[in-house]
C-alpha cells in the first residue's frame, strides 16, 4: 500500500486531496501548520502531522514522523492580492517563504529516500496565474512561477533515478476563500495605493463575473492523475478555467 504526504491539508485543495487518496486506498500523511481535530476522518490509514514548511526543525520532525512515503504533494501556500507598488517587502518575503522556499525545503527533505528507492513522485501545486496575465497578482504569481521553473529543472535531475516531479495548476475556486485570506478581510482602498483603486476595483469586478471556476475535487482528481501519469507530462492544469487558459496559451 502506497503512502502520500500532503502539505497544507487542513482545508481546501489539500484537505480534498487527502480525502481522495484515502478513498482510493492509500495511506495518507496529512500535514498542517496547526493540526485540528475533525477536519479529516479517523482512520488507521490517515495520520495528521504538524508541519510548518517555513521552519527547518518542523520539516525534519515531520518527515521523521512520516517515515517512508511514495508521493509528496506540496500544496501548502499563502494567497496574496495586492498592487506591487503598495506591497511591503516583508509581505513579499512572507509569500516567498511559504510558496517558494517552503516547497523547495520539503522537496529537498524527501528526495534522498525517493532517489535511493528509485521511484516516487513530487507534485507541486502552483496556480493558474502562471498560465495568463492576471492583475493584482504580481507577488503571488512570481512565487508560483518560480516553482514552475524549479519543477521543470528538477524533473530532469530526477529522471535518471526513476523519480518524477510535476506541477498541478489549479484555477480559481469559490470555496477556498482565496480573496478573503489574501486580503485578511481588508478592503481594497486599505490595501491599494489611492491612484490604483479605480483600476483595482474594476479588476476585482471582472473576476466576479468569470464564468468558469475550479472545484476542490477538480484539483484532487488532477493531483491523482499527475501521480499516475506515465506519459512524461510535466504540467497539469486543474479545473475548467485553468484548462481553458492552458489551451489558449
Amino acid at each position: 500500500m502506497k503512502t502520500v504526504m500532503i502539505t497544507g491539508a487542513s482545508s481546501g485543495y489539500g484537505r480534498q486531496t487527502a480525502l481522495h487518496f484515502h478513498e482510493q486506498g492509500w495511506n495518507v500523511i496529512a500535514t498542517m501548520r496547526t493540526p485540528r481535530e475533525g477536519v479529516l476522518p479517523e482512520s488507521d490509514r490517515l495520520r495528521i502531522v504538524e508541519l510548518d514548511v517555513t521552519k527547518p526543525d518542523s520539516i525534519t520532525a515531520a518527515f521523521d514522523a512520516a517515515g517512508a512515503i511514495d508521493v509528496l504533494v506540496n500544496n501548502a501556500g499563502v494567497p496574496s492580492i495586492s498592487v506591487f507598488e503598495g506591497t511591503p517587502m516583508d509581505r513579499v518575503r512572507e509569500v516567498f517563504e511559504t510558496n517558494t522556499f517552503g516547497v523547495m525545503a520539503t522537496t529537498q527533505a524527501v528526495l534522498p529516500q525517493l532517489r535511493e528507492r528509485g521511484s516516487g513522485v513530487v507534485v507541486n501545486v502552483t496556480s493558474s496565474v502562471v498560465l495568463g496575465h492576471m492583475p493584482l497578482s504580481a507577488v503571488y504569481k512570481a512565487s508560483k512561477m518560480a516553482i514552475e521553473g524549479f519543477t521543470a529543472s528538477l524533473a530532469l535531475e530526477l529522471a535518471p533515478f526513476g523519480v518524477q516531479a510535476k506541477t498541478v495548476e489549479p484555477g480559481a475556486c469559490l470555496t477556498t476563500n482565496f480573496a478573503a485570506r489574501a486580503t485578511n478581510g481588508a478592503s481594497l482602498d486599505e490595501l491599494v495605493p489611492a491612484p490604483y483603486v479605480p483600476w483595482a476595483e474594476k479588476a476585482m469586478a471582472d473576476f466576479t463575473v468569470q464564468e468558469l471556476f475550479t472545484r476542490e475535487s477538480d484539483v484532487a482528481e488532477t493531483v491523482w492523475r499527475a501521480v499516475h501519469d506515465t506519459t512524461g507530462q510535466l504540467r497539469f492544469p486543474a479545473g475548467p478555467d485553468a484548462v481553458q487558459l492552458a489551451q489558449a496559451k
